[in-house]
């Protein structure tokens, strides 16, 4: 554990109010963010939020450092959004979500070789001068994803989780990680140059 880790989290353990207001601060976002994923409104993410932050801080002084405390917090909010999702019948487990057989990138678009055959545009300054425009594609590309690819992409590219971090808080191996990831970057990729060409 990082020295800075180490000081918050006896902060934690002994009630600092700031340290707290600090981390819901720091992480509070992205877990509405991640909660969001799992259940069906806005309202509902919130509580799944609040009852996370309760078990962080019913569950600090029985932390023991196995992971990061970011992953640890993460892990019990998406335990919670999990089940949560699933008495309100949205959520599916993540082995339902995976066995999908289209190809990431149309197959076309590469040579023999693995050489692409018309490689993706890359962005020049007018398309970055078109950020926010650009930024609700990709938000409306992510929400049609499946839901695992879409929650492993916010997390990832969005949230800017490392994959073990992802992993541990989703509880799936690097494998299923990588292939949700990469599927939702191809979807997202393939939304963007429709929009950009």
């Amino acid at each position: 554990m990082q020295p800075v880790e180490t000081s918050v989290l006896e902060a934690l353990r002994a009630g600092d109010d700031v340290a707290f207001a600090t981390l819901v601060k720091e992480y509070g976002a992205s877990m509405l963010r991640v909660a969001r994923m799992y259940v069906g409104s806005r309202a509902v993410a919130e509580e799944v939020v609040q009852e996370a932050w309760l078990a962080v801080l019913n569950g600090i002084d029985r932390f023991e450092g196995r992971s990061s405390l970011k992953t640890w917090i993460f892990r019990i909010l998406t335990n919670i959004a999990k089940t949560r999702g699933q008495r309100e019948g949205r959520s599916l487990p993540f082995s339902a979500l995976v066995a999908d057989d289209e190809p990431a990138v149309d197959p076309e678009r590469f040579l023999a070789d693995g050489q692409w055959t018309s490689p993706p545009p890359s962005w020049g300054p007018e398309e970055r001068l078109l950020g926010d425009e650009t930024r609700a594609v990709v938000d409306a590309a992510i929400a049609e994803l499946p839901p695992s690819q879409a929650l492993v992409i916010t997390m990832r590219d969005v949230e800017g989780f490392s994959a073990e971090e992802a992993c541990n808080a989703l509880e799936i191996s690097e494998t299923n990680q990588r292939v949700l990831l990469h599927r939702a970057r191809s979807k997202v990729r393939q939304a963007l140059e429709d929009y950009l060409g």
